[in-house]
């Protein structure tokens, strides 16, 4: 379970600013997207798209932290909660078998003023997923037992974001700008107001909002639109409507210039200047989302400051509510940097804006990459349908659409004019937070903490007749994806899979690499200069000029060992021409070479120090042999060392075709894409023999505890993890993996999740992982918990690991276990990105590229003994490494 925050990437935000503005419709409304609502005012969209054999349901209750009670500020998140708690007629235990069959994709979001509960599921089993939303409508258990085993795992999560200074200084951020309104405060909750619910007052909170006259229905996927409403009408429609209460007023006060300083766990510092800006409701939004795209795009004077070396990183967000949003401008830069003399130079960038106004390229740019926006919104079925969601349930249009008209409405006078109302540096919110360190690791030989506890038995779950039948059915699914193999003269090894879902083509590419044995003793941190020299454009084009060729296209595209293009099909050709360029002939100027290396020694200077990257390393200390490759770290002064000769040699060594795979998805033919990679990547050559490029294998490690402390954090983060001796080859890898989803696979129906959170409260989140490659794998066991409470959280996953090589899984274990690894194929299939980074995972592997189906037969004929004899053989719970971040543990 998630909250909308400003915690997303620079990346994310400026791909939300740019949605087209002279796109084609999502979808054509007569035979793609079938609307309707029924009696009891539930209203219904559904959108055909069949791109894999998966369909996402989002149900959105417009209803938020909003509305909720005075002095009880995460009442909507809590019922959040408690919808995974069981509703009348279907238990916890019931929903959580049935999701974990379903596949596992299910999850749910509390915002200001709506809370979604999405389901991505096997086309077939829309019907259970529909059926799970219609009871959790119709009412909550939300007992007081209930609620108290969740009010501990919720209180984790709020533990969790405490835990981060950037999500506190968003919190701040949001009282400065919206102080008086229910915006001054985010959907999370503290604490001291969860001690204070009830669950009576979460299931008569849950009894007023959520009604079918305060919903919205989206269906995305490879559906019948006409069956499927017929289904909903069945479920849904004796839901009685209900009288809404009135929902509080909002009126929002003058902004009021201020400063807030912060320390960060983060390696770099992060300064922003935010601004209130329009909302969805604003006749300016159109013209906001612009400004901001052109604030983030490349060739724009903010990012200039990347360029001159005087940040790190640099960008515009706009993240908007209905009345209002905020949008800021934000620099990241290494520890030691002034950041109050870049701020002014951010201001100046901004007063300039102002007084010479906005460039009218880069406003077309925008709209350019607009269309691909809206294009390759067809490309995933959960983003289609979250789309939907996102424009009908949050900003109230009645389609996507309507915003791209309206952004196809605005113009550079617009732009300028948004720009002189709204970037008010007099009433403006500065935040800096300033990177910090918080001390050295403190190790020890062995967990000392064990306590004795009885193993937990596992009860048998009965479920309700409409979804035993479907979920007892083991059987190996069918796949869309048959892809076209084939190898270049070069070495170059070519997959295309066609699709034609949209007009657009996405192109992958890899070359295998391994950093820490191609790097030169004494050159550490070559990779990383190189990699960020790439951005500076190639042979032919200069850093401009190259960034203005893929914006005349609308393509996204990046360089390096990892490389990709994303294009509409009618520029395809022109734009694997870029892609090549610059992955064969990258400029590598001197002067941006000087800038870079500066940057990355800076850089380097401060991931060393930072917490997360100590704990990362005391995890590969005492894991791995004292010379190990992976034990290799770049420095201040090995960075400062480079050459750029140095840097060329090494990519002369590392790129080469005979280690590189491409992988083209999307509206074009095999003969076609494979004609166009030859014209612009069939010259490539390579020279002498191939690097080693894979590590050694590596003896079982010793138990160890290392305590890595992080002042910013309340709560411990926890990772157990230990070496195993096997390789993807081996055939137990399918037991390990399928015993894997009965211990921590699958949210509350998995036993690890079970004892921790649903039992306990003791975390809000675990997560247990094999990851076993060609010459070594590791397992781990990842938590989050109060400091008191990492030993007895490690005991009970010792005790749950002990009982899995102790006695077979029970059979509804693992048949719920094998449903739930068989239908994930074809959710992993339901997006064109999904599907080509699978294809290029599996070539990285020297995997079959129908793996995953070959997967399915091993794990719908494996028996209980096989699983526990697997976790006999190759885990050893008393082997672990402990590493802890945050205050000491107890």
């Amino acid at each position: 379970m998630k909250l909308t925050r400003l915690g997303k990437t620079l990346a994310l935000a400026a791909g939300l600013a740019c949605l087209a503005v002279t796109a084609p419709a999502l979808a054509k409304p007569d035979t793609e997207v079938l609307r309707a609502t029924l009696d009891n005012g539930l209203r219904v969209v559904i959108v055909r798209n069949p791109v894999a054999p998966a369909v996402t349901t989002v149900i959105n209750y417009r209803v938020g932290s909003n509305e909720v009670p005075p002095g009880f500020p995460g009442t909507a998140h809590a019922t959040e909660h408690m919808m995974f708690r069981g509703s009348p007629g279907l238990s916890a235990d019931q929903l959580a078998e049935i999701a974990a069959a379903m596949g596992g994709d299910f999850d749910a979001d509390t915002q200001q003023t709506v809370t979604q509960y999405f389901f991505s599921v096997p086309a077939e089993d829309l019907d259970l997923a529909l059926r799970i939303e219609a009871t959790r409508m119709r009412g909550l258990l939300s007992t007081e037992a209930l609620w108290k085993h969740e009010r501990g795992a919720i209180e984790q999560e709020v533990a969790q974001d405490l835990s981060s200074p950037e999500y506190i200084s968003y919190t701040r951020l949001l009282a400065a700008l919206f102080k008086g309104t229910p915006y001054a405060t985010d959907a999370l909750g503290t604490r001291a107001s969860f001690n204070r619910t009830t669950g009576a007052m979460l299931k008569q909170f849950h009894a007023t909002w959520y009604t079918p006259n305060n919903a919205i229905l989206v269906i995305a996927g490879d559906v019948d639109p006409q069956t499927a409403l017929k289904d909903i009408r069945r479920l849904f429609g004796n839901i009685p409507r209900k009288s809404l209460p009135t929902r509080p007023p909002v009126k929002l006060q003058p902004v009021s210039s201020e400063t807030l300083h912060y320390d960060t766990d983060q390696p770099y510092g992060t300064a922003m200047i935010a601004f209130r800006m329009p909302g969805y409701d604003s006749p300016d939004y159109a013209a906001a989302q612009v400004l901001a795209d052109v604030l983030s795009s490349q060739r724009d004077d903010l990012y200039g400051l990347v360029v001159q070396g005087k940040a790190l990183n640099a960008g515009f967000s706009f993240n908007p509510f209905a009345p209002a949003g905020f949008g800021y401008a934000v620099v990241m830069y290494p520890p030691g940097a002034d950041s109050a003399k870049l701020l002014d130079d951010v201001r100046d960038i901004l007063k300039k804006k102002l007084a010479h106004g906005i460039s009218p390229d880069l406003v077309e740019a925008a709209r350019r990459r607009a269309l691909a926006s809206a294009e390759f919104q067809k490309n995933s079925i959960s983003g289609l349908a979250m789309l939907w969601s996102q424009a009908l349930a949050v900003e109230g249009r009645a389609s996507p659409d309507e915003d791209l008209a309206a952004l196809k409405r605005v113009s550079v006078a617009d732009v300028e004019r948004v720009a002189r109302r709204y970037l008010d540096l007099d009433h403006a919110v500065t935040t800096v937070l300033s990177p910090a360190t918080s001390g050295k690791p403190v190790s020890s030989k062995g967990f000392g903490g064990r306590e004795s506890l009885a193993s937990g038995k596992i009860k048998p779950v009965t479920l309700p007749s409409w979804a035993d039948k479907v979920l007892h059915r083991i059987s190996v699914p069918t796949s869309n994806v048959h892809p076209v193999d084939s190898m270049l003269p070069n070495g170059i090894r070519l997959i295309v899979q066609p699709e034609d879902v949209s007009d657009t083509v996405s192109v992958y590419g890899n070359i295998r690499n391994r950093a820490a044995l191609e790097e030169p003793p004494g050159q550490e941190g070559v990779n990383d200069v190189l990699g960020q020299l790439f951005s500076f454009g190639t042979t032919s084009l200069d850093r401009v000029a190259f960034q203005k060729a893929l914006d005349d296209i609308a393509a996204d595209e990046s360089a390096g060992t990892d490389f990709s293009v994303q294009v509409l099909s009618t520029h395809f050709e022109r734009a694997v021409e870029l892609l090549a360029d610059n992955e064969l002939h990258p400029a590598l100027p001197a002067p941006a070479f000087k800038i870079v290396q500066a940057q990355v020694a800076a850089a380097v200077a401060g991931r060393n120090d930072s917490p997360d990257y100590l704990m990362g390393r005391a995890v590969r200390a005492a894991l791995f042999p004292t010379h190990d490759p992976s034990l290799r770290e770049s420095t201040p002064k090995t960075v400062a060392a480079l050459t750029l000769d140095n840097v060329r040699d090494y990519y002369k060594q590392v790129y080469r075709p005979d280690l590189t795979t491409i992988v083209i998805v999307g509206h074009v033919s095999p003969d076609a894409a494979r004609a166009t990679i030859e014209k612009y990547f069939g010259a490539w050559k390579a020279s002498g023999p191939k690097p080693e490029t894979l590590l050694p294998p590596v003896p079982p490690n010793k138990p160890a505890q290392t305590a890595v402390p992080d002042n910013s954090r309340v709560q411990d983060k926890a990772l157990l993890i230990e070496t195993l001796g096997l390789t993807r080859s081996n055939p137990d890898y399918y037991a390990l993996q399928l015993g894997n989803h009965v211990l921590g696979g699958g949210f509350y129906s998995t036993r690890l999740y079970r004892d921790l959170r649903e039992n306990s409260g003791l975390v809000y989140f675990v997560s247990s992982s094999f990851e076993i490659g060609k010459t070594r794998a590791v397992y781990h066991v990842s938590y989050a918990c109060d400091p008191p409470n990492v030993s007895r959280a490690r005991a009970i996953i010792e005790r749950d690991l002990k009982a899995m090589q102790s006695a077979p899984v029970s059979a509804a274990e693992l048949r719920n276990a094998q449903a739930s690894l068989l239908r994930s194929i074809p959710l992993a299939e339901s997006s064109t990105d999904n599907i080509a980074m699978g294809l290029l995972g599996r070539a990285t592997l020297d995997l079959p590229l129908d793996e995953p189906l070959r997967a399915a037969k091993h794990y719908a004929h494996l028996t209980a003994g096989a699983v526990q004899a697997a976790f006999a053989k190759w885990v050893r719970p008393r082997d672990f490494v402990q590493t802890t971040l945050g205050p000491a543990p107890r």
